[in-house]
């Protein structure tokens, strides 16, 4: 079980009496390539204005019903001196595609959080070339972009206005100028087949992707797809497992959606090969609006708490939290 054809994926993919040893294995290639440290990494969500329209989001622009909000570059930075100072070795900037953040915003901020002595991730869009290579000269040292679905019939359903080809431009600008890219997908889109999913995995092996975040679907009430059902966890599980052991020394986080969905998802997706938590750190005031899907768990916790949580979550399974900025195993040798 070290790597697998397209068949094979399908085929594990749709029979779930393999489910357990799939798991084990993929946990197990987690130990070995990535250790029992978890890797915390501080969300600030610091604009849910978006000029998109995908049809699952909530940040999408058509949705009238949600309080929009855009933080001042001093609040980013402050948030994220005090994620540093509660013990976060890096600050994951997340936004809609707000474009009042404009190159030189974003370098400015980039340049003060890095002073921080911080690893910083970009999760802001489709930009131009230059506009990656200005923020990877700023500092910025990963940024991650979802694929969401690699069937380009799909994507450009699930996207309109958005330009499939575009997306995967983007991913290659960023593996092009040396960005520890991340990219990933949603499992349960409505229209979405297993043999796309298994194309999206491969596609994951091709780019050679550093990280990966796999989420399932969750129904927006505010959205196109507001009477579509729900992901199922166990399949997006599933997509996770495989995906670690096809690529094993990458960086996988325990995504806050499959909490919505299972008490204990982060905690499952650990078990299942993930090695990341990203907690959000954005004040409430404004996180309460960040509403990509309804319910998010955790969204009112505050930070110190939200510490606490996690590290008695990952006592209980035998993981401690790591104390290194979080790079992807291959490049350890280039860490401070």
């Amino acid at each position: 079980m070290e790597t697998f054809s397209r068949k094979e994926i399908i085929d594990l993919l749709k029979d779930n009496s393999q489910n357990d040893r799939l798991f084990a294995f993929a946990d197990k290639v987690r130990q070995e390539n990535c250790g029992d440290a978890v890797h915390l990494r501080a969300l600030i969500e610091f604009s849910n204005i978006c000029r998109c329209y995908c049809k699952y989001c909530g940040l999408q622009v058509n949705n009238s019903s949600v309080e929009r909000y855009r933080m001042t570059p001093e609040a980013v930075v402050e948030c994220a001196r005090n994620a540093v100072s509660s013990g976060y070795k890096t600050v994951v900037l997340q936004s809609g595609e707000d474009k009042y953040f404009s190159k030189d915003i974003l370098c400015t901020i980039i340049k003060e959080i890095k002073n921080l002595d911080v690893a910083v991730t970009l999760s802001i869009g489709e930009r131009s070339y230059e506009e990656y290579k200005a923020f990877k000269e700023a500092g910025a040292d990963r940024y991650l972009i979802r694929i969401e679905t690699t069937d380009r019939n799909l994507y450009n359903i699930m996207h309109p206005k958005a330009d499939f080809d575009n997306r995967v431009r983007c991913l290659k600008n960023l593996k092009r100028l040396r960005y520890e890219t991340g990219t990933g997908c949603l499992v349960g889109l409505p229209g979405q087949t297993i043999e796309s999913l298994a194309d999206d995995i491969l596609f994951f092996k091709e780019l050679d992707a550093d990280m990966i975040g796999i989420g399932p679907f969750i129904a927006h009430p505010q959205t196109p797809l507001k009477d579509c059902s729900n992901g199922n966890l166990t399949l997006a599980l599933k997509v996770m497992a495989i995906t670690r052991i096809l690529l094993k020394d990458i960086n996988i986080p325990a995504t806050t959606a499959m909490e919505t969905l299972n008490f204990d998802g982060r905690l499952l997706a650990l078990e299942c090969g993930a090695n990341v938590i990203m907690p959000n750190v954005t004040a409430f005031s404004y996180s309460k609006n960040y509403e990509i899907y309804p319910d998010k768990a955790h969204l009112d916790d505050d930070i110190m708490n939200s510490r606490s949580i996690i590290n008695n979550k990952l006592k209980s399974i035998g993981r401690t939290v790591a104390k290194d900025f979080g790079f992807r195993k291959k490049q350890a040798d280039s860490e401070t």
